[in-house]
């Protein structure tokens, strides 16, 4: 069964940073491109940033571009998303979505950027 399991996520201070991770599994995760999106309590769901599944090309959404970076290791069937700089507007639920002829989606991990 295709599985995708977020984590760290947690509470940080405006300027702070964090690494958030999501394992793959039950599916060929190097064929997939992975996505990072962002979703609040009642609101669509936010594309974040893209990566190809060889993780050489990427994309990233205007509002995080320069601030967050994703990569992956395709050999621990692992995808990353660096969050740095980050503001209150990043409180979210993120949650990483795989790519190929058929989606699939995490759980998501909390992200709360607060003083």
């Amino acid at each position: 069964e295709e599985h995708l399991a977020e984590s760290g996520g947690g509470m940080v201070q405006p300027g702070g940073s964090l690494r958030l991770s999501c394992v793959g599994s039950g599916f060929t995760f190097k064929s997939y491109a992975m996505i990072w999106a962002r979703q609040r309590p009642g609101a669509e769901l936010e594309w974040v940033a893209t990566i190809n599944s060889g993780g050489g090309t990427t994309y990233y959404a205007d509002s995080v571009k320069g601030r967050f970076t994703i990569s992956r290791d395709n050999a621990e069937n692992t995808l990353y998303l660096e969050l740095n700089d980050l503001k209150t507007e990043d409180t979210n639920v993120y949650t990483c979505v795989a790519v190929c002829v058929s989606l699939y989606y995490g759980q998501g991990t909390q992200v709360t950027v607060s003083s």
